[in-house]
């Protein structure tokens, strides 16, 4: 993780859960970290707790619903810090609803977030390396189990459907990259199973409750540590991960 001290990172849905251990874990290795989500204050919040610390936390406040957000703060970025070294698109939703029964306005919010937003990151987050010429540049989209393989729960099944769609957009973008003059530029994706986050609560009205069976968030974190610790010359693609006692 040496060669990454000093480098800048951006981390989306950094305020809670998955998001906020990784800028932990990046910010302890020398990284400045640009974390964004719609609550900056909780990015701020863990700013002022990671103060001291190897490297720094930057809060920006970000709607990934909404493009235009997107762009502005990729603008303010390249003013502020020069431009992206590490892209990992966390953020992510979901509402409950069959694909019989559910809210098309919400399936869209969805497809903005989860697909489109990753997209749009990631592109200009590899533009950004590539104007800069950066020596080796890292994409880590953080996907689901529910990406290879849809659950027997009709509530579950369009969020299911929107990480299909990232990991074939995570495929796509190393096709894209392995195909042009050699480049140091590489994409991965983490899958994770059941994890200790309040996604699930979210979606449930549930505010504040946890998943009880789950991995650790930091579990999560330390697999893009390891994507990041393993040399330029190594793809590491796909890392499917769950809890032992977990049987789906």
């Amino acid at each position: 993780m040496d060669r990454w001290a000093g480098r800048v990172a951006l981390v989306t849905g950094a305020s809670v859960g998955i998001g906020a251990a990784i800028c932990r874990e990046l910010v302890k290795h020398g990284m400045i970290v640009i974390g964004c989500a719609r609550n900056d204050k909780q990015i701020e919040a863990l700013s002022v707790e990671l103060a001291g610390q190897a490297g720094s936390l930057v809060a920006f406040h970000c709607d990934l619903n909404d493009s235009d957000q997107i762009e502005t703060l990729f603008a303010t970025v390249r003013e502020q810090f020069g431009g992206i070294d590490v892209c990992v698109n966390n953020a992510g939703l979901y509402f409950t609803g069959s694909l019989l029964n559910g809210d098309v306005e919400k399936w869209r919010t969805i497809l903005n977030v989860n697909v489109l937003a990753v997209a749009h990151c990631a592109q200009l987050a590899i533009r950004s390396m590539r104007d800069r010429n950066v020596d080796e540049g890292q994409v880590i989209n953080i996907c689901s189990l529910s990406g290879h393989r849809v659950p027997p729960n009709p509530d579950v099944h369009f969020y299911a459907a929107s990480k299909y769609a990232m990991t074939a957009l995570t495929e796509g973008l190393r096709q894209e990259l392995a195909a042009e003059p050699p480049t140091k530029i590489r994409v991965a994706q983490i899958s994770p199973g059941l994890v200790q986050t309040e996604i699930a609560a979210r979606a449930h009205n549930e505010p504040g409750r946890v998943m009880e069976l789950g991995v650790e968030a930091k579990n999560i974190a330390d697999a893009v540590l390891y994507i990041l610790s393993t040399p330029p010359e190594l793809q590491v693609h796909d890392i499917l991960l769950r809890p032992t006692a977990q049987r789906t």
